[in-house]
């Protein structure tokens, strides 16, 4: 885990194939791991993570199945089967629906690690009243996340923010995979809670998930090098 190119995610969130591919292509050897999201899938299909995986590369099938347990551990069988290396689920859909995803991961071999998003990285304190939950985010996050530990999910998704207190409380032996990671100087987006690269490693993450300070870059490898070398300490 300590080699940064196992760490580093790219987000693929483009509308076709051809797109995809061509970021691939321009990222080269600098990355492993792809990001296939709900644009993607639903542009493209499962032939695009079929294809990743053929060429090698490693697929974070970012979803977020959140549906009675029976349908999200079909779904999650189905995703097994398409090659997926990770894959997410939300951990508000509770604990039943949380052990029949991971229940259904294990029939595949090599079973894909099946992560629980918390809160979206989209969204603060005040986005969580106005849906009625009270208390901060940080504790939103950490009442999902020990959820999700618990029913057998093998880490979970939440902002470098939530990190430390995660490993505080519930340990180090599972995955925090750390969206909205944002380079010093670029861009936030719709991202509201966001740390660099090198704060998201520090925090706890083994993860992070880049997307269009990459993509978007006039040179795609040299910019996934660069935060390759920030996560590098």
């Amino acid at each position: 885990m300590q080699n940064p190119r196992l760490r580093l995610i790219v987000a693929l969130d483009v509308s076709s194939a051809a797109a995809a591919q061509k970021i691939v292509a321009a990222v080269g050897d600098s990355a492993h791991i792809y990001k296939v999201g709900m644009q993607l899938f639903t542009a493209a299909g499962p032939r695009v993570v079929r294809d990743l995986v053929q060429s090698g590369r490693q697929v974070f099938l970012d979803l977020k199945y959140h549906d009675i347990p029976n349908t999200v551990g079909a779904a999650v069988r189905e995703a097994a089967g398409l090659g997926a290396a990770i894959l997410t689920v939300h951990a508000s859909g509770g604990g039943k629906m949380l052990r029949a995803a991971v229940d259904a991961a294990k029939g595949s071999s090599p079973a894909p690690a099946v992560l629980a998003v918390t809160v979206l990285t989209s969204m603060n304190d005040d986005d969580l009243g106005k849906l009625g939950l009270t208390g901060r985010v940080v504790d939103q996050v950490l009442r999902l996340s020990a959820l999700a530990i618990s029913n057998g999910c093998q880490g979970v998704v939440a902002s470098a923010l939530e990190a430390p207190v995660l490993r505080a409380d519930l340990g180090n032996d599972f995955l925090i995979v750390t969206p909205g990671v944002r380079p010093s100087g670029t861009d936030h987006g719709d991202q509201a809670r966001v740390a660099t690269p090198a704060e998201a490693i520090a925090a706890g993450a083994t993860h992070i998930v880049v997307g269009r300070p990459i993509t978007a870059a006039a040179d795609p490898a040299a910019e996934a090098r660069a935060i390759l070398g920030q996560m590098n300490f």
